[in-house]
């Protein structure tokens, strides 16, 4: 508040010393520099001291010597320079900090679609998995139950004679092969 209070009286002493002093069209330059940075709604709270030094530079300016109105129009110069880097400075320092927010809000956002894409995937291994341990049970009962009549097909083919008995090695092949077939089955199917 008394920043401000301070900042309208120098307005308004610089502007009563510019009525004083006539037409200086230097002083009136900065002047106008000055004001567009107080005007621009992007930088008129930035770099109040830097604005405020440059006032008091051009109150200064206006109330000289002429004998001494080259330094202090240098150095109002640089003050008005001064003030319109600083707050080009924080007007980029706000512009970077709301970038750097934003950028924040993005990666999280991202990370929370890796994380639902993760978890869709994991369901679907999940579900496959499940597929195959369902079929892999439903390939050994099927081998138990074709093993149980093997066995009851031996049980009858030992009365048999011998064209039997060749029979009955076919059907052990058989069994052999399908046992194998489960194992290679089985082994294909574990993660």
């Amino acid at each position: 508040m008394r920043l401000s209070i301070l900042m309208l009286a120098l307005t308004m002493a610089v502007s009563t010393a510019w009525a004083q002093s006539g037409n200086d069209i230097d002083a009136a330059a900065l002047q106008q520099r000055l004001q567009a940075i107080d005007a621009d709604a992007g930088t008129a709270g930035a770099a109040a001291y830097e604005r405020l030094q440059a006032r008091q530079a051009l109150a200064t300016l206006a109330t000289v010597r002429s004998s001494q109105r080259a330094s202090a129009l240098q150095i109002a110069q640089w003050r008005v320079e001064t003030a319109e880097v600083a707050a080009q400075t924080e007007v980029a320092r706000r512009e970077l900090g709301e970038l750097e927010r934003e950028r924040a809000q993005l990666l999280v956002e991202a990370s929370q679609q890796d994380a639902v894409r993760a978890r869709q995937e994991a369901e679907r291994l999940r579900i496959q998995a499940q597929i195959q341990a369902e079929e892999a049970a439903r390939l050994r009962l099927a081998a138990e139950e074709e093993l149980a009549a093997r066995q009851q097909a031996e049980t009858v083919l030992q009365g048999v004679a011998s064209g039997e008995a060749a029979k009955l090695r076919a059907a052990r092949q058989r069994e052999a092969e399908l046992k194998r077939r489960e194992a290679e089955l089985l082994k294909s199917l574990e993660p």
